[in-house]
């Protein structure tokens, strides 16, 4: 009887498609003619080895890839002491590998155009596969991926990441002299103008031109660059008043020529009632023009607003800034509407609130802001929080926002503005390779002086492979992307000036990613890192990474920094990789995931102060970037503990997020929380609690995934750690 596998399998193409038996067999016969008589397996023999095949694959728990199988196949025609059917068989598999390689990319572009690319269509949560512009970014990508695996990279850094020891990550952007996230030097694009598709835009005269402007900076620096991007609203703060000193001029002049009072206070309210009205629309502005923008790469820009009051000075500036929080959080908290007119929650732009000790308490100035805030939190799942009080023990005293979702630039780093101050605005990150730490582990059989000397092979191989993501970008000018690089986004070099002194001493990172550090622990000690043992071991590994960062930095003035990676994605290739190379090991590679830097695992039962307690001192080990979270139920109704879990981040954490829940099925109208059921496949798919509606394009699931809000869904490993995830509140 004929072994029902339900197991899907991954084509060369990234298509993934129900297992066929019969095609196994058919090749197996087919190599069998080949063979001399005397030498030919019989029918029965050919069926157990396909029988056997079947049942290895039904007990696994994710797609396989089809040279998997075939690999398998090789195996089980050896164990009949079928050698020279397996000989056949080899050079049958050599063959068509030739023929496959005379073009790489053809087949894979082709699937992208058909919409077959499973991977690929659920690879990034935020892009819509099917669109034009999304295809055409994913076409470029097959082509630079394939440049970069042929010519670009060496040949056993590319078998590395294909066998997911590390994770060069990008590369479909590589083949371009592009880097990964910026902290937009907006102040001076502003006071001092800028220049966008040979325009020049000079300093805006109101605060909504300023608005207009910063929309139009957004798009233009998120077409030029692949990773996330960062500004702050004090940047544009001081054009509120710009814009009430002329609404004050228009209403003396209409009321002068009306014939009516010239009252100060008169004057005053209708200036500041009009200015409320500007404010408004000027939001309104960034946050409709920014998720309705689509940049080259077929997706909103992936941006950040920063709002930190004490970054300018107390007074009336402060108080505008306080304006444009509030006006922020409450248009946040309304949503925007979808094409149906249901009011949902945007992905974009991501909030930060600074905690600090003007708005942490009741009775402090801007309590009012932070109430707002937790409300927010509530309904629309932003904003993230930064602790001031954390970041200024941490980062020499500033507190500064990242460069997009978690990528921080270095405070160690002598960069300095014209004034003698740190610099922060206009710094970017040049790309990211990650170590998995889960594999050095495995790799180490357990032994421990063995997993050093692995671990310490392993970072030497992520050194090289970030110096040849730095040495990429060497030697690019400054013409390639003016709004970056001549016109103040991150620089104003002269055209054909190289980039190069902005990839030395500390003005751009690079970044040693890690994953996995929780089942690192569990392969190596038998215990998570949240014991004491595994803590302490974890801490030690976390350690040997900077000091990695720390000797690569002096000897060659880069600054390398160690990132908690937000794998999207990766968390699943990862897995699959592990399951290859290593089996189920139970607590270690038996789910579809692994899990983000040291974030403790999305299963372990621990409280949310106790998480973020423990999680901030893995933060102090990653200079370069992190971010913490704490998974919630519903708290509209419960924002007394939004704010206990808000004044916990001030007094312990640097960054942190709350997951809260935002869904909504169009279906039924349901607004509770969609689930996530297995059908009759085995395929993990969201189903509305209400009315059993799993049509996806009828629901509505915003998910935070690595640090930013998803929206398009997530493929099979993402959606499995998303179920998995337990409540810490």
């Amino acid at each position: 009887m004929e072994t029902k596998v339900k197991t899907n399998v991954i084509k060369r193409n990234g298509e993934e498609v129900t297992f066929d038996l019969s095609k196994i067999e058919n090749a197996i016969f087919a190599a069998n003619k080949e063979v001399d008589r005397l030498y030919q397996l019989s029918d029965y023999q050919v069926h157990a080895i396909a029988d056997n095949l079947a049942k290895q694959i039904e007990t696994m728990t994710h797609a396989i890839h089809v040279e998997d199988i075939q690999d398998m196949v090789e195996t089980g025609i050896m164990e009949m002491r079928g050698y020279e059917v397996a000989q056949k068989y080899v050079r049958y598999r050599y063959k068509r590998e030739l023929t496959r390689k005379s073009n790489t990319t053809d087949n894979g572009i082709l699937a992208l155009i058909e919409h077959l690319n499973e991977e690929v269509n659920q690879e990034n949560s935020n892009k819509n596969p099917v669109i034009n512009s999304t295809q055409r970014d994913y076409m470029a990508g097959e082509v630079s991926k394939d440049l970069t695996k042929r010519m670009l990279l060496p040949e056993d850094i590319v078998a590395a990441h294909e066998a997911g020891i590390i994770h060069f990550h990008d590369s479909d952007y590589f083949a371009q002299k592009e880097h990964n996230c910026d902290l937009v030097n907006l102040e001076d694009m502003l006071q001092n103008g800028t220049v966008i598709s040979e325009t020049l835009i000079e300093k805006p005269h109101s605060f909504f031109t300023a608005c207009n402007v910063t929309t139009q900076i957004v798009a233009q620096v998120a077409s030029n660059q692949y990773g996330g991007q960062s500004f702050t609203l004090s940047h544009i703060a001081p054009f509120v008043d710009v814009s009430r000193k002329k609404l004050r001029s228009q209403v003396i002049e209409e009321r002068t020529e009306c014939g009516e009072s010239l009252d100060d206070e008169i004057i005053d309210k209708i200036t500041e009632k009009r200015l409320r009205l500007e404010v408004k629309s000027g939001i309104q502005t960034i946050q409709y023009q920014l998720i309705t923008l689509m940049t080259c790469n077929g997706q909103a820009p992936f941006v950040t607003m920063f709002m930190y009051l004490d970054e300018v000075p107390e007074g009336q500036t402060r108080d505008d800034l306080a304006l444009i929080i509030e006006e922020v959080l409450n248009q946040r908290i309304t949503g925007v509407k979808n094409e149906k007119g249901i009011w949902i929650t945007p992905a974009f732009p991501k909030l930060i609130y600074v905690l600090d000790e003007d708005n942490i308490r009741p009775g402090t100035k801007y309590w009012y802001l932070t109430q707002l805030a937790a409300k927010c939190t509530a309904k629309r799942m932003v904003p993230d929080y930064i602790s001031a009080k954390v970041m200024r023990e941490m980062k020499n005293g500033d507190v500064y926002p990242c460069m997009g979702c978690r990528s921080f630039p270095t405070s160690e780093d002598n960069v300095r503005n014209a004034d003698g101050t740190r610099k922060y605005y206009g710094r970017f990150n040049q790309g990211v390779v990650t170590i998995n730490l889960v594999d050095v582990a495995c790799s180490s059989d357990g032994d421990m002086d063995k997993f050093w000397e692995i671990l310490e092979e392993r970072l030497e191989l992520c050194h090289r492979a970030l110096r040849c993501r730095h040495e990429r970008l060497l030697g690019t000018i400054s013409d390639v992307a003016p709004i970056l690089w001549q016109h103040g986004a991150l620089a104003r070099l002269k055209k054909g000036e190289k980039i190069d002194k902005l990839l030395f001493d500390g003005y751009s990172t690079i970044s040693l990613g890690y994953a996995g550090l929780c089942e690192m622990c569990v392969r190596m000690i038998g215990k998570t890192h949240t014991s004491p043992e595994g803590q302490k071991f974890a801490l030690a590994v976390m350690q040997r990474l900077n000091d990695k960062c720390t000797e690569w930095k002096k000897a060659e003035h880069i600054s390398y920094s160690v990132y908690g990676t937000p794998m999207e994605s990766t968390t699943y290739k990862f897995a699959k990789c592990l399951q290859k190379r290593f089996g189920i090991i139970p607590g270690v590679t038996d789910r579809n995931y692994i899990t983000n830097s040291y974030h403790v695992h999305v299963t372990e039962q621990i409280d949310a102060f106790s998480k973020l307690k423990f999680e901030s001192e893995f933060q102090k080990l990653s200079p370069g970037g992190a971010i913490s979270y704490v998974e919630v139920p519903n708290l509209q109704n419960n924002l007394d503990a939004v704010m206990e879990v808000m004044q916990f981040i001030y007094d312990n954490i640097l960054y942190a997020e709350l997951n809260t829940k935002s869904d909504f099925c169009e279906k039924c109208g349901y607004d509770g929380e969609i689930k996530i059921v297995s059908d009759d496949a085995g395929k993990l798919v969201w189903e509305c609690p209400n009315c059993g509606n799993r049509d996806q394009n009828n629901l509505f699931v915003a998910r935070r995934t690595c640090g930013y809000i998803g929206t398009q869904f997530w493929n099979q490993g993402r959606t499995q750690e998303i179920k998995d995830r337990v409540l810490h509140l």
